[in-house]
């Protein structure tokens, strides 16, 4: 049994989840779900990222407590995730207790080593508002790509920004030019891992495209310290004396929340967060590109520093971006599909199944409600939807509910081994669409076996003829059921109970002699 530990993005809690969330965060209850069936010891962990410029901004928007705004947008995160099947194991928060203190501990170690120093910097200040900006309150022109940009990155081009790098830098609030002024703040020394992160970047050549690219772009253009420590009001505190009014800079406590969500389910597992990290793991992180660089860089260089949890990321599970209709999503101009509105009008597994078959993994892909009915109805209702129905109503009509008990074709036991072994290979790689292609194409398969078997004639001509090809569908349908159960587990689960199915990857056999519950149609048809 390997230790698993998947870390899916924890996305800001200010503002609901949308379709682009959701096809980025989906893979990690994939690989999830996978790795339980493998039989692993699986560390399936989250978040909602509860700190942060944007919460504050929408709180004095609002009128209210970014405290009351992040509660609110958590709750809501763990609706939808709960809606939709993702079976995190800790969905914590980095305002929580536990959160707190171990981002604390590990600042306190990470003051007392070599890889920080203390740094004099110019701070983006308004003359106008009369206050210090955070770095999302300044905004400019991105001295790489010539794009309108935010102090903290610009994302065109993904580039990572500070205020004083930026051109013609004003305040977004109220459009003034910024002045800067000088204070004092904790740098991480990212500039020294530079061999480390080289050759973490080239012992993973087969990581997606997106992620070695940027990476790579990141390490020759030459890496950057970077403050840790903010003139912030919301946030950790900054456990350092003479920094009682700042607080720990976001991007270096938020990808920490990997480590204590993990560390909480250790606790409750009877194991230990240096187990998690040791070499006998495999780490997954599950994310869109905008996040690679806190992944490939700003976590691992926060490791390296730290120097007791070195266990640097084994898989990056990287997405493009979801589009809706077109166009880009804009939260801001509502071109959007809110994820709570979707939950409230379609199946969970129809919205898993398209946000997989048409996953941004390799490039940008589009959401268009034409195309999600589209699929739903010709994939899931016309192929295993009435695959499973014909079978299964056929037994209950004109086998009296049995299930045959023929001599399943060894053809067919060899392509269910090789899919499991060969769906196994495309998951672990991150290569989800691939996978469910395939399932795709065994289920055609069945429905032509089923075509070519025509039991509903040799039913009356040849019963022996009858039974086996029901016999071998039904176990084509179990064993696909199976194949299906990461991806959309809530149809999978109906089929496990008809048929009563072990839970194990692994070719399974059909025990029960009986259907004895009524059989319903697994998916509705999108009108």
């Amino acid at each position: 049994m390997k230790n698993i530990l998947i870390g899916g993005a924890w996305p800001y809690a200010n503002g609901s989840l949308h379709i682009g969330h959701i096809a980025a965060l989906l893979p990690g209850d994939i690989l999830a779900r996978y790795h339980r069936l493998k039989g692993d010891r699986v560390f399936y962990v989250s978040g909602s990222d509860c700190y942060g410029t944007p919460i504050t901004i929408r709180a004095s928007r609002e009128n209210t407590t970014p405290e009351k705004i992040s509660e609110h947008y958590h709750k809501e995160f763990c609706e939808v995730f709960s809606a939709l099947g993702f079976s995190y194991d800790n969905y914590s928060k980095t305002s929580c207790e536990n959160h707190r203190e171990f981002v604390t501990a590990f600042h306190k170690k990470l003051y007392s080593g070599k890889y920080t120093e203390e740094r004099t910097v110019n701070q983006a200040y308004c003359p106008t508002c009369q206050k210090i900006l955070t770095d999302r309150q300044a905004t400019g022109i991105c001295p790489r790509c010539g794009s309108s940009a935010r102090g903290d990155g610009c994302d065109n081009c993904g580039e990572i920004l500070e205020p004083d790098i930026l051109l013609n830098t004003k305040c977004s609030e109220c459009g003034t030019s910024v002045i800067f002024k000088e204070s004092k703040q904790i740098f991480l020394l990212i500039s020294k891992f530079r061999n480390d992160l080289t050759s973490f970047l080239s012992s993973h050549p087969y990581w997606r495209k997106n992620t070695v690219a940027f990476t790579k772009r990141y390490i020759d253009e030459g890496l950057r310290d970077r403050a840790i420590t903010r003139d912030l009001n919301w946030g950790i505190d900054v456990p350092l004396s003479g920094y009682e009014n700042k607080k720990i800079y976001i991007w270096a406590e938020n990808v920490l929340g990997y480590l204590s969500a993990a560390e909480a389910l250790c606790e409750e597992r009877g194991t230990s967060l240096k187990e998690l990290f040791s070499s006998d793991s495999r780490h997954y992180y599950v994310h869109g590109k905008d996040n690679i660089p806190f992944h490939t860089i700003i976590l691992p260089s926060l490791l390296l520093a730290h120097g007791e949890y070195i266990h640097l990321p084994d898989e990056i599970i990287s997405s493009e971006y979801m589009t809706l209709e077109g166009r880009k999503i804009s939260t801001s101009e509502n071109h959007a599909v809110w994820a709570k509105d979707l939950i409230n009008d379609f199946e969970p597994d129809i919205i898993r199944y398209f946000f997989i078959a048409n996953g941004p993994e390799k490039r940008d892909s589009d959401f268009s409600f034409r195309e999600f009915k589209t699929q739903t109805n010709s994939e899931l209702v016309g192929a295993w939807g009435n695959l499973v129905n014909r079978t299964l109503v056929f037994c209950q009509k004109y086998l009296d509910s049995e299930l045959p008990k023929t001599e399943i074709d060894e053809d067919i036991r060899k392509k269910i081994q090789f899919t499991l072994l060969s769906m196994g290979e495309k998951i672990e790689k991150g290569c989800f669409r691939d996978a469910l292609d395939e399932i795709f194409a065994l289920i055609r398969f069945s429905n032509a076996y089923y075509d070519e078997g025509k039991p509903w004639i040799t039913r009356t001509t040849d019963i022996n003829a009858c039974k086996k090809t029901i016999a071998n569908c039904v176990y084509l349908i179990g064993n696909i059921s199976l194949l299906l159960s990461p991806f959309l587990p809530f149809s999978s689960k109906k089929i496990a109970s008809l048929l009563c199915l072990s839970q194990k990857w692994e070719p399974t056999e059909i025990t029960n002699d009986r259907i004895t519950e009524n059989i319903s149609v697994l998916f509705k048809k999108i009108d």
